[in-house]
């Protein structure tokens, strides 16, 4: 039986499926962001499609010549996860995390690509189409790999993606264009190679217009912007979609826009999505979190949250959901590479609804759908 997910007319709960920064100070941080006591402006319901869910699983078949090991490798054998998606001639396009089981973390990342024309049964394509290689970015990307992949348009028709690089210490958040989602142009880390460089930095959800089934990056007060980060969430401002700027305290640390609220669902941790919406009521983002599970030691339970930000100023929240609107309760969402874990990341309008792609337990793609 489908499940329904609505809980207390409010939203979210999500598991982070990513690496996660060691530095958790914002835990023990307040805020002074509203809840909301009405949910008019948020994305409610999604119904899991429990019939066909997980709609994308791991394939050892899958072979691929590494150009940095010089072998042929399994590269999505161990799990697949942590999508973003786009529609793209009248088709969905899933860019997809995958893993192999090599490698000092026993599993490099690599992006894959999945097409549906129902927005629900996937064929992959046999290989990754985003991936370290001898390139002036192995540095930040090797040998973790390319994670977390998020796809907006530009409005001159390319894509645009952030990503994360993980080198084995610091996960930096990058950034790449295509013109058709198979060739890529990386352009390096988001937040440049000055005094950001070593800055855990990732997930980066640029604000963005629906306009037909195509999400298009679109500028508020002359600026692109940008959402990131997995403790607080950040802001960044761009004139081209390419070169970006955060927005910083006096002392030049980032400033904090969106932060954890410590003893609700998303006390430990906010992190972004799928990109952030603009509606006519205000930049409609949805994030993941988490918050500790008693009397487990370094245990999270995840979950999905939405918050609203004035269309005009991108700083200043409007509302936010008490509750989660997402949660784990499905065996392939509970146990996994990381237990309980629903990681929202791919979501595109799609045959008049709306299809939410996100990673369970870091081993497996599931799909969710709200009927406009």
């Amino acid at each position: 039986m489908k499940s329904l997910l609505l809980l207390s007319a409010a939203l979210g709960l999500s598991l982070t499926a990513c690496r996660n920064s060691t530095d958790r100070q914002t835990a023990q941080q307040t805020t002074t962001s509203p809840d909301s006591t009405g949910t008019d402006w948020a994305m409610l319901p999604f119904e899991k499609v429990d019939s066909l869910n997980p709609v994308l699983v791991p394939s050892p078949a899958l072979t691929f010549r590494d150009p940095i090991w010089k072998k042929d490798v399994k590269w999505e054998e161990k799990d697949v996860f942590n999508p973003a998606a786009v529609v793209r001639d009248g088709k969905v396009y899933l860019v997809y995390r995958a893993e192999d089981k090599l490698g000092k973390y026993a599993g490099v990342s690599r992006l894959g690509l999945a097409i549906s024309s129902d927005g629900l049964h996937f064929e992959k394509e046999d290989k990754p189409i985003f991936f370290p290689d001898n390139d002036a970015q192995k540095k930040y990307e090797w040998e973790g790999g390319s994670e977390d992949p998020r796809i907006v348009e530009s409005p001159q028709g390319d894509y645009v993606m952030t990503y994360t690089a993980y080198d084995g210490k610091t996960a930096r958040m990058m950034l790449a264009t295509s013109p058709d989602l198979r060739k890529w142009t990386k352009h390096g880390p988001v937040l440049g190679e000055g005094k950001h460089l070593n800055t855990w930095s990732k997930s980066g959800a640029i604000v963005a217009k629906q306009k037909g089934d195509q999400i298009v990056a679109e500028k508020i007060n002359g600026k692109y912007w940008m959402y990131f980060g997995d403790t607080n969430l950040f802001l960044a401002q761009s004139d081209d979609l390419i070169h970006w700027t955060p927005l910083e305290e006096a002392d030049g640390s980032l400033k904090p826009i969106v932060r954890p609220r410590p003893g609700k669902f998303d006390g430990q941790l906010v992190e972004p999505g799928p990109y952030a919406l603009l509606t006519e009521k205000g930049i409609l983002l949805i994030y993941n979190s988490a918050r500790p599970i008693p009397d487990k030691k370094d245990a999270l339970v995840y979950s999905a949250g939405q918050v609203l930000l004035d269309k005009q100023d991108p700083t200043r929240i409007v509302a936010r959901t008490s509750e989660p609107f997402f949660v784990t309760e499905k065996n392939y969402e509970l146990t996994g590479q990381v237990n309980n874990v629903v990681f929202l990341e791919g979501l595109v309008p799609f045959k008049n609804k709306w299809f939410l792609y996100y990673g369970t337990a870091d081993s497996k793609i599931a799909v969710a759908v709200h009927e406009n």
